[in-house]
């Protein structure tokens, strides 16, 4: 079996935010790799740590401690120009709100161009206009919309245009935070067989961070779920799906609606509660439950998960 490259390592990475005399820890202890091909989903509700640790690895967020490593070069911290320069032509994030991540005051046409500009990435002017109207209509969009400025657009649509934005860079890893969220069901599919065959077509790696199990489930190779900031489990999408170990992700399986109005009617919802973990006095760690099947809990905890893998 061909071992595969790691194009993305986190290590104990942290991430506080401190205002005046107040600080508030958003990630905390967070591990995890991502291999080059492959689409690495982080789940998890609200305000639970998925962009900040998407934002830190782009630099966005200062970390507080723990290392990135993009391609075995180290991109947290203090690094050079040049390294600065590495991440932004070959990591490119889609964030999760278009209308803040777009320029009111530019066209269209200068958005999707820009990082072409910053990096020359066009023979000449022809050829950069063909590859923004390319990737206009890649994303539902026509090239007639790049005089258009953002605000003309609906959510959705500037939505699109930031998938564009990021694409057009041709990107090794792309960082997707809540890309189809703002978009109409019927143009989700469509997005999401767009990073697919981006995928397959460029060996395109993406860091997909979402909250609905059902869309994770789709375009996964593996999935972390991520709990105030602590990554709880850790395991290939089917393993996942079909042996969840922590309360967390249970609830969070349990949760995904059912299409079908009997058994929706039948299911049974699995709430979570905090409470039940008591981290006082027998601290949790980071264990490999099964190969490639990671859960995060006090010894107490993995004697019942080691029960239930056997």
């Amino acid at each position: 079996m061909t071992e595969r490259k790691k194009i993305l390592e986190v290590k104990d990475l942290e991430v506080t935010f401190k205002n005046g005399r107040r600080s508030f820890t958003a990630v905390n202890d967070v591990n995890f790799d991502i291999y080059e091909g492959e689409t690495f989903s982080l789940v998890g509700e609200s305000g639970s740590g998925k962009t900040t640790i998407g934002r830190a690895i782009i630099k966005l967020n200062p970390i507080t401690n723990g290392e990135v490593y993009f391609d075995g070069t180290k991109i947290s911290g203090k690094t050079t120009k040049e390294v600065d320069k590495m991440v932004v032509r070959n990591i490119q994030m889609i964030f999760q709100d278009p209308a803040a991540s777009l320029n009111e005051r530019a066209t269209i046409d200068y958005c999707v161009s820009e990082g072409l500009y910053n990096f020359h990435l066009y023979k000449d002017e022809a050829d950069r206009e063909a590859k923004v109207d390319a990737a206009l209509q890649s994303v539902g969009l026509l090239p007639e919309h790049k005089s258009r400025y953002p605000h003309e657009f609906s959510g959705g649509q500037r939505q699109r245009v930031g998938i564009a934005r990021a694409m057009i860079m041709e990107p090794r890893l792309l960082i997707a935070d809540e890309p189809i969220s703002a978009l109409d069901v019927s143009i989700r599919a469509q997005v999401l067989n767009l990073l697919k065959q981006f995928q397959k077509e460029r060996n395109l790696t993406v860091l997909f961070i979402a909250h609905d199990l059902s869309v994770v489930r789709f375009i996964s190779d593996r999935i972390a779920v991520i709990h105030l900031g602590h990554i709880v489990e850790l395991a290939e999408a089917e393993e996942l799906f079909l042996n969840p170990l922590h309360p967390y992700t249970k609830s969070l399986l349990s949760s995904v609606p059912i299409p079908d109005p009997a058994l929706e009617k039948q299911k049974v919802v699995h709430p979570y509660d905090m409470s039940i973990h008591d981290y006082s006095v027998d601290k949790p760690f980071w264990e490999e439950i099964k190969p490639g099947h990671f859960i995060y809990g006090n010894e107490k905890e993995m004697q019942q998960y080691r029960a239930e893998v056997k």
